[in-house]
C-alpha cells in the first residue's frame, strides 16, 4: 500500500468517526395544544390513489375494499366528522363522539372523484382533500378544477399539501443549499399552496397535510406566518385534545396491507382511564408525563422520534438527563430548555418489534424523582417497510 493510499485511507476512517461522534441537530419544537384533554381520540385515516382494475400498492386501494371500509366504519358504530368540527374540538369549542374517525385524502387524484367521492356521498361522509398545486389540472390522473369544485359543494374541504409535493430527500437537499435559499423554497411551498387554493376555491386555508410527513424547525415557523393551524403527519396514532396542532398523527391506510385500517378503528373505552390505550401486559410503566410514541401504542416506523414532556418538572437538572432504550443503551438525547421536550429521533433502524424506553434525571439536590419514565410501545414490522416519504 503506498503512504497516498494509507493517507486517504486514514482520512476516510477520521471522517466516519466524526460523523458518529456528532450529535444530532434538535428535534423540531413542538407545542401542546392549550385545550384540556377530554379523554377522547379521534383517528385519522389517510388515503391517496382508487382503483378496482389497477393492482394494489401502499398508495393505491380497490375501490370495492375501501367501501368495505366505509361501511365497517358504520357497523362498528364510529361517527364520521368533519375537518371543521375536528378544529373545533381541538380548540375546546365544540364536543364530539367518543369514538370519532376524520378522512383525508392526498395529492389529488382523479380518482378521489370517480371513485372515493361516490361511496363516501352514499355515506353521507364528510372528507378533507389535501391538494398540492402542480397536480391541480395536471392531466392524466389529476383532479380537475369543476370536479374539485362539485366535491366541494357535496361537503368536501380541502387543505395544502404543498406546491410541487417534495420528498424528504428534496428538502434536505434545499436545505443544504443556504439558510436564505431554503427559506425561499419553503415560502413557495407552504405559501405558494395556500395562496392558490384560496384563490381558485374560494377557502380559507388553515390546515397543511406535510409531504411525506417530513417536517424542520423551519416549517413549523413559517406555518404560523401563513396561517396555517393545524398540520398533519403521517405517523400512526390516535390524537387526544392536548396533541400539539402542529404534528397531529393519521394513519395512512395502505392498500396491500389491510391492518393499519384495524389498528386505526379499533377504540379503548374512552373517559377516564387507569390503563393507557394498549399498554403491553406484564411490563412495568410510568408516565407521569406526556410521551411520544404514547405507551403501548403500535407505530408503523422504524425509525420514531421518541420524547417527552418535562416541561411539569420544576427541579430538573438537565445535565443529568438519560434516555436508554432497549438493545441500544444509552443515547444521545438533547433537552431543549424553553419547552421542556427531551427527545431523540432514532438514527438507525429498530429491528425488534418491542421497544422498550426509560427515562431518569436528577433534581438540582442531587436526588432522584419518585416517578421516571419508563415506558414501550410496539413496531409493526410488516407495515415499517414503507420507503421515506410514503
Amino acid at each position: 500500500m503506498t503512504l497516498r493510499s494509507i493517507f486517504l485511507l486514514l482520512a476516510t476512517l477520521l471522517s466516519s468517526l466524526a460523523q458518529e461522534i456528532t450529535p444530532p441537530p434538535a428535534p423540531p419544537t413542538v407545542e401542546e395544544s392549550t385545550a384540556t384533554d377530554d379523554g377522547i381520540r379521534v383517528s385519522i385515516l389517510g388515503y391517496h390513489d382508487f382503483s378496482e382494475t389497477e393492482s394494489e400498492t401502499a398508495m393505491r386501494i380497490r375501490t370495492s375494499k375501501f367501501r368495505k371500509q366505509m361501511e365497517i366504519l358504520r357497523q362498528l358504530g364510529l361517527t364520521v366528522i368533519s375537518l371543521d368540527d375536528f378544529l373545533a374540538w381541538k380548540r375546546g369549542e365544540k364536543e364530539i363522539p367518543a369514538k370519532s374517525v376524520m378522512i383525508t385524502i392526498d395529492d389529488g387524484w382523479k380518482s378521489t372523484y370517480t371513485d372515493a367521492h361516490p361511496i363516501l356521498k352514499e355515506f353521507g361522509y364528510p372528507y378533507t382533500i389535501y391538494l398540492y398545486k402542480n397536480y391541480v389540472d395536471g392531466g392524466g390522473k389529476a383532479l380537475t378544477t369543476p370536479m374539485i369544485q362539485e366535491m366541494i359543494k357535496n361537503g368536501a374541504t380541502i387543505g395544502s399539501h404543498s406546491v410541487s409535493h417534495p420528498y424528504p430527500a428534496t428538502v434536505k437537499s434545499h436545505r443544504k443549499k443556504s439558510e436564505r435559499a431554503y427559506d425561499a423554497f419553503l415560502r413557495i411551498e407552504m405559501g405558494e399552496s395556500k395562496r392558490f387554493l384560496e384563490a381558485k376555491f374560494k377557502q380559507t386555508i388553515t390546515t397543511y397535510a406535510y409531504p411525506g410527513g417530513y417536517f424542520t424547525e423551519e416549517m413549523l415557523t413559517l406555518a404560523e406566518e401563513f396561517g396555517y393551524t393545524h398540520l398533519f403527519t403521517v405517523q400512526p396514532g390516535k390524537v387526544k385534545r392536548s396533541h400539539p396542532d402542529n404534528m397531529i398523527p393519521r394513519y395512512m391506510i395502505l392498500g396491500n396491507y389491510d391492518r393499519i385500517f384495524e389498528f386505526a378503528t379499533a377504540f379503548r373505552e374512552t373517559g377516564t382511564i387507569s390503563t393507557p390505550e394498549g399498554t403491553i401486559s406484564g411490563l412495568t410503566e410510568t408516565t407521569p408525563h406526556p410521551v411520544s410514541p404514547e405507551p403501548g401504542s403500535i407505530i408503523n416506523s422504524r425509525m420514531p422520534l421518541i420524547s417527552a414532556d418535562l416541561s411539569k418538572v420544576t427541579d430538573l437538572d438537565p445535565k443529568t438527563l438519560s434516555m436508554k432504550i432497549g438493545g441500544l443503551g444509552e443515547v444521545p438525547a438533547v433537552f431543549d430548555p424553553t419547552t421542556g421536550r427531551y427527545a431523540w429521533e432514532i438514527n438507525r433502524r429498530l429491528r425488534q418489534p418491542l421497544c422498550q424506553v426509560s427515562i431518569t434525571w436528577k433534581n438540582s439536590d442531587g436526588k432522584a424523582p419518585d416517578a421516571p419514565l419508563r415506558w414501550t410501545f410496539r413496531i409493526d414490522l410488516e407495515a415499517a417497510y414503507l420507503p421515506d416519504g410514503q
